[in-house]
């Protein structure tokens, strides 16, 4: 009696590790004959040009990973996999040119809700895939993995009002945070001030246990929030600013415009005094 040959499948999934769907598709591609699968969790780069502060998006992606590599180990399927700090397509080019590999399987949310989608991954994966088979998996992880709440804040972002704000929500139910701070001189390579503050912040609300992380972004707040909504899932918005005419983003409706245009709820948060990070 020969052995019989083992098929290896390719899996390409950040946020959708967590979901029973994708473990359930590969149990019963197991069920089929033996596999061993090799796991793609790409944490995607910021467009170029902004600083990021990636440490906690990578050990979110890292502990997703352990969960379905244990998963299916525990199943009985070989399985090894790593966090790829590359777009998804460029990852998978990558491990298709260092590894053989038979099948392809790629897990998004649904499409309302998967930057990946809206980016036509799945259609450039297939391309680069050649002869290999392609399977979609859809799984719908918001309430097993929390919400992803996305914060608008420059200089208020360590206003007392905002991280009480952000204390809240973390407080009623699992949520991740990403701080975004649009740049204040979009002509200046560097934003040390900018930086500093969400720094600060960071630090503050990492030290209580809240799982969140930011980056200097786009200087137009919309097109910085926007964005982010577009590439990928957010599920709430938090807007800090300054009172009334105090604020040029509330002169330019930012809250009603993404409130109009986001399609997720949007919070406002008024910080009456700029506060400077003393770290």
């Amino acid at each position: 009696m020969t052995d019989e040959p083992v098929t290896t499948v390719l899996v390409v999934a950040n946020e959708t590790l967590v979901g029973n769907e994708l473990v359930e598709t590969l149990r019963r591609r197991a069920d089929v004959g033996p596999i061993r699968v090799a796991v793609v969790a790409p944490v995607t780069q910021p467009r170029e040009g902004y600083v990021v502060y990636r440490d906690s998006r990578r050990a979110a992606a890292g502990r997703r990973l352990d969960r379905v590599l244990a998963a299916l180990r525990l199943g009985g399927i070989a399985a090894h996999g790593g966090v790829f700090d590359d777009d998804p397509l460029s990852a998978v080019k990558d491990v298709l040119a260092s590894e053989e590999i038979d099948e392809i399987v790629v897990s998004t949310h649904p499409e309302t809700k998967s930057g990946w989608l809206r980016k036509n991954l799945l259609d450039e994966i297939r391309k680069v895939a050649g002869d290999r088979p392609v399977e979609h998996v859809i799984a719908d992880v918001s309430g097993k993995s929390g919400a992803n709440v996305l914060v608008v804040a420059n200089e208020t972002v360590v206003g007392e009002p905002l991280l009480d704000r952000i204390r809240q929500r973390a407080a009623e139910s699992p949520a991740s945070f990403l701080i975004v701070s649009p740049q204040s001189d979009a002509a200046r390579g560097e934003h040390p001030e900018a930086e500093r503050r969400l720094r600060a912040a960071l630090a503050i609300l990492r030290s209580e246990g809240i799982d969140v992380h930011g980056q200097i972004a786009h200087p137009d707040p919309f097109v910085a929030a926007m964005e982010h909504v577009e590439e990928e899932r957010t599920d709430e918005i938090i807007v800090s600013t300054f009172p009334g005419e105090r604020s040029g983003w509330l002169r330019r409706d930012l809250v009603g415009r993404l409130r109009s245009q986001s399609g997720v709820p949007v919070q406002h948060v008024v910080v009456d005094e700029r506060v400077e990070a003393v770290v």
